[in-house]
């Protein structure tokens, strides 16, 4: 079946148990042909995982049939074997890609699928359980699996369209955690076209911890009056100021430091996100706070010399580049 298939290629990705993965998958549904869950269909999923271990199938397996229904709503708990966070993913995410492909996606507050319900799922059982998988490329997977929706640019913007959902969806998950949306979205410009969930939240947490400290409002600050003059002077030069600042042309101390902390800043923040280690990557950048305030404070960005000033705005749009190795700054608010 096409959740087995799915199922097994999880697990191979995440490094579970192949074989009981599918055989779980295979069985998950074979209880709902039964008389007992037929006049009973609550009892769905426990009563496949009796029938399973009344026919010596491992217990691991008979569990991940009963669990891989979970979470079916926010009080309910995610699976706790890798075997039935996988199953459930699987369910959940084949649930999401028959009813996308042919538009039957939730509208207003019009859900008679319960897709919402599903994609919640998928959030919290990567969240929870710290599965690091690009979802996006899951549903691209799942989508070829059906072999009926013609080549890749047909259907690609329905991709696009899902992980605009799923990131919606963990929006909602992290605002219960307390963390603000605009943090989850100034993270989110940054994944381009993974989804990778835990990566995500990671980076939202350490962006919220940094934005809570002095240094991370007064840099947030400088980087709103660094993009606020950009915008200005481009619109009104017509053009973009994002080519290489020359070294030779700045003449002041604190340009000369700031263009410095600038490229270690940039370097270290972007060797931290390589190695996920969010945190080094916020303190790398937080060390630009000191030298974007004195350059602001000693530095006339439209200068009457034309080359200084071009040279200065192209400088303002350094501070842009190296702040968004870790998060796109003009989607936070406050």
């Amino acid at each position: 079946t096409r959740i087995e298939a799915l199922a097994g290629e999880i697990a191979k990705t995440i490094g579970a148990d192949v074989g009981k993965t599918k055989l779980a998958a295979r069985l998950a549904k074979a209880d709902l042909v039964t008389g007992m869950v037929g006049e009973f269909p609550e009892l769905q999923g426990l009563m496949g995982r009796y029938y399973a271990l009344e026919q010596g199938i491992d217990a691991d397996v008979a569990d991940a049939i009963r669990d891989h229904y979970k979470p079916q709503g926010p009080s309910d708990s995610t699976p706790v074997s890798k075997i039935g966070q996988l199953v459930a993913l699987s369910d959940k995410m084949d649930a999401l890609v028959g009813f996308w492909m042919i538009d039957e996606k939730p509208t207003g507050s019009k859900d008679p699928y319960a897709l919402r319900r599903a994609a919640l799922g998928l959030v919290r059982i990567c969240i929870d359980k710290g599965l690091e998988l690009n979802l996006r490329s899951v549903f691209e997977n799942h989508v070829e699996r059906f072999n009926i929706f013609g080549d890749y640019l047909t259907w690609a913007p329905k991709a696009d369209q899902f992980q605009f959902f799923i990131h919606e969806r963990l929006k909602v998950q992290l605002r219960e955690s307390g963390i603000r949306h605009d943090l989850v979205d100034a993270v989110l410009t940054l994944q381009s076209r993974a989804l990778n969930l835990v990566t995500i939240v990671q980076r939202a947490k350490a962006l919220a911890q940094f934005m809570s400290t002095d240094d991370g409002k007064n840099l947030l600050a400088g980087v709103r009056r660094a993009s606020n003059i950009l915008r200005i002077e481009e619109e009104k030069d017509g053009r973009a100021y994002d080519g290489n600042v020359q070294p030779s042309q700045l003449i002041k101390g604190e340009e000369k430091a700031l263009n410095s902390a600038i490229s270690q800043a940039s370097a270290l923040a972007r060797k931290a996100v390589e190695q996920e280690d969010f945190e080094a990557a916020m303190k790398a950048i937080a060390k630009l706070r000191g030298p974007v305030d004195e350059f602001f404070e000693g530095v006339t960005v439209n200068d009457k010399d034309v080359t200084f000033r071009e040279n200065r705005l192209r400088l303002l749009n350094r501070i842009r580049e190296a702040t968004a190795e870790v998060a796109d700054f003009s989607k936070i608010e406050g």
